[in-house]
């Protein structure tokens, strides 16, 4: 593979001033159990690559499933690139990197491809029969297990060459419960990019999950306000995600002035206990990464460093734009797309307060606990919990449902007043949006945070 992409690489010498290939044979696999029990098995082939290039500032993209079709797909990238690069008659500005050649395998806890398809389905089958099984009001099970197994190559026309073999495992396990006019979710995600070992021994996870989905059919609404808010893990990880991570993607930012003024380096977001970073570093999670997809290392990228906005993920464009360095952080979800600037773990580093420290002063609060998702617009957000409790007199108190966060992400990144010492990865099915490339595989690590005057939606 080495020797064909670096001869078709050689075609667009003199013709372009930049030129890269992927090429990528991934098998994926999906099982869905939905309602009483499995719905459906779908297998998957994704073959096949694309040629970027870039000429006077304009780029061309063509991809290709069929290695026979290689070199009529670089004349079109570099045709492209030509075009635009004529009607834009700008200058090719790439962040230079180190040229790699490099094999990466990882290490496996437990390779899916050395369990049967059979022995999976029995490990899901006994998991949605613990579902159904755990009370009466649980109508529904919802099992969602995904599997992608890729071999990845790149080459580029500085000389670099690299093979990443590359797994990636996203699952979800829950139910629905009824009673009267009430419907109520839950469950528990999980996930890997060394092992499927990630989805073993979850019967006592599940059997709490359910505990908590049947209490939640009698648990009333939380009351509108604004309280001091606690998040666990989970709704902190999505609230470093959504609401700033994606602030952070410099491909959005050195094209919009007002982004560029609003994300200026230096300013202070939150106060010294506040540190944000995102890295591909975690090898069990699912937003692991050591190369991204223009072939530059993966790094831990500081963000928020002691509340002082410290940095942004980048590509190699819009580093040379900005005048900052690449971060391994061009990020493409197939061969079918180009790379953009995508999150990989968003972490809150650890701070120094426990949890009792958090909850023993607010006289009524809310504690946010998991993620249903949520969105952002701009600078505002709206993110639904899984669940919560009420916080009475320094006490956790009764358990709430329809638990809403909105707010200002840089009003509420000034009014985190204290970060737990208990980090916890976050892993489930799913993934991020971005740019119509979804879902791509990323994670978080965040610990507890405590969050002054949320505003929290729910029953008046």
């Amino acid at each position: 593979m080495q020797e064909l992409l670096s001869k078709a690489l050689k075609r667009a010498e003199g013709l372009v001033d930049y030129c890269e290939i992927r090429f990528e044979d991934s098998q994926l696999l999906s099982i869905r159990f939905q309602g009483k029990g499995l719905d459906r098995i779908n297998h998957d082939t994704q073959y096949g690559g694309n040629v970027r290039a870039l000429c006077r500032g304009g780029w061309g993209f063509a991809s290709f499933n069929n290695l026979a079709d290689l070199d009529d797909s670089l004349q079109a990238a570099c045709e492209q690139a030509r075009f635009a690069g004529e009607a834009k008659q700008g200058t090719s500005q790439l962040a230079p990197v180190p040229i790699v050649n490099d094999t990466v395998i990882p290490v496996y806890t437990l390779d899916p491809r050395a369990v049967s398809l059979d022995e999976k389905v029995r490990i899901l089958t006994h998991y949605s029969d613990l579902i159904l099984g755990y009370d009466p009001a649980i109508t529904s099970v919802s099992i969602i297990y995904n599997e992608k197994t890729t071999t990845l190559y790149f080459a580029n026309s500085e000389g670099s060459y690299i093979k990443q073999e590359k797994l990636d495992i996203g699952a979800n396990l829950g139910g629905l419960a009824r009673r009267g006019d009430v419907t109520v979710s839950h469950g528990i995600g999980r996930g890997s990019s060394i092992g499927m070992d990630c989805i073993l021994g979850l019967d006592a996870d599940l059997q709490e999950a359910c505990n908590i989905l049947v209490q939640l059919l009698d648990a009333p609404q939380v009351q509108a306000g604004v309280y001091t808010t606690i998040c666990d893990p989970a709704m902190a990880g999505l609230f470093v995600h959504e609401a700033f991570g994606h602030l952070s993607e410099a491909d959005d930012i050195f094209r919009n002035p007002d982004i560029i003024k609003t994300m200026t380096l230096g300013r202070r977001l939150g106060r010294d206990i506040l540190t944000i970073y995102d890295t591909g570093e975690y090898a069990t999670g699912r937003g692991h990464l050591v190369y991204d997809d223009e072939g530059v290392a993966s790094e831990r990228t500081y963000l928020i460093k002691d509340g002082i906005l410290v940095g942004r993920l980048h590509s190699r464009e819009s580093a040379a734009a900005m005048g900052e360095k690449p971060t391994g952080s061009a990020r493409a979800i197939n061969y079918q797309h180009p790379p953009i600037c995508r999150m990989r773990s968003t972490c809150i580093a650890p701070g120094t307060s426990t949890f009792a420290d958090m909850i023993k002063d607010i006289e009524l609060g809310v504690y946010a606990v998991g993620a249903h998702g949520g969105e952002t617009n701009g600078e505002m957000f709206t993110f639904t919990a899984a669940y919560g409790y009420m916080i009475r007199n320094g006490q956790l108190a009764e358990l709430v449902r329809d638990v809403q966060l909105m707010g200002n992400v840089f009003t509420t990144l000034a009014n985190i007043d204290m970060v737990g010492n208990d980090a916890q990865a976050d892993d489930s099915a799913g993934g991020c949006g971005k740019g119509e490339q979804s879902p791509l595989p990323t994670g978080s690590v965040s610990p507890h945070i405590r969050i002054q005057n949320v505003i929290i939606g729910g029953a008046r």
